[in-house]
């Protein structure tokens, strides 16, 4: 099972060195990326290329990663919430 909603299109993210996935609801973008498979630096580098696609606006990135990026949160400015819940396959997803 996939941890990207299979209605979610494939865009290119700038930077980015795994796929993004985009699934816009009523005016609104939620950006997905999986680094679940990848290891240092692939998480960091696409969480910093998917913040820019959200900054400024309402919309959402999610993350799928074998961890919790503890790194990521301590680099993410004061104005940036973000939750990290354990998914199935011993997996987190970021949001």
């Amino acid at each position: 099972m996939s941890n990207i909603p299979s209605e979610a299109k494939k865009i290119e993210v700038e930077g980015a060195t795994v796929d993004f996935f985009e699934l816009a609801k009523d005016g609104v973008s939620t950006y997905y990326f999986d680094t679940s498979k990848s290891g240092p630096p692939h998480p960091m580098v696409n969480a910093m290329s998917g913040l820019k696609l959200i900054k400024n606006t309402n919309n959402t990135l999610v993350m799928i990663n074998h961890k919790a990026p503890g790194g990521l949160f301590n680099k993410l400015d004061a104005d940036i919430a973000h939750n990290a819940e354990d998914i199935e396959g011993g997996l987190v997803k970021v949001t």
